[in-house]
């Protein structure tokens, strides 16, 4: 698995690994039940701290996009197959949707981005 973080971003390091591996599942590069490297493997192949990439890791487990067993470490947890978004995934949506209005873009462009970013997942071999 190969990560692009950039060190200069404000975005933190661990945000950065968890949108990657998220971009990951999203077109499919991740398959459900496919393992990722271990923390330590992650870390050292990123050149970044465990402390930081065991972060990304508990974020990701907590957003259910991931499973991790002591056993077989932390593997991509497999899709829903009802295709309805959860609680969490419906609060992002919604800041999305503020924060788009807020910067005085339309809804309807909003909602054009939203169909654009869904057919370049698609593209990718995303659902």
């Amino acid at each position: 698995m190969i990560l692009r973080l950039d060190m200069a971003s404000d975005v933190p390091i661990y945000q950065q690994i968890r949108n990657q591996i998220v971009l990951g599942i999203g077109t499919g590069a991740l398959a459900p039940g496919e393992s990722l490297p271990t923390v330590r493997q992650l870390a050292e192949s990123t050149g970044v701290n465990s402390m930081t990439v065991n972060k990304a890791y508990a974020l990701l487990k907590s957003e259910g996009y991931i499973l991790i067993d002591r056993r077989n470490g932390a593997k991509v947890r497999p899709q829903p197959s009802d295709g309805v978004p959860g609680p969490e995934l419906l609060h992002r949506l919604e800041l999305l949707a503020a924060e788009a209005a807020a910067q005085g873009i339309s809804r309807e462009t909003f909602l054009s981005a939203c169909r654009g970013a869904a057919e370049k997942m698609r593209a990718k071999g995303g659902n």
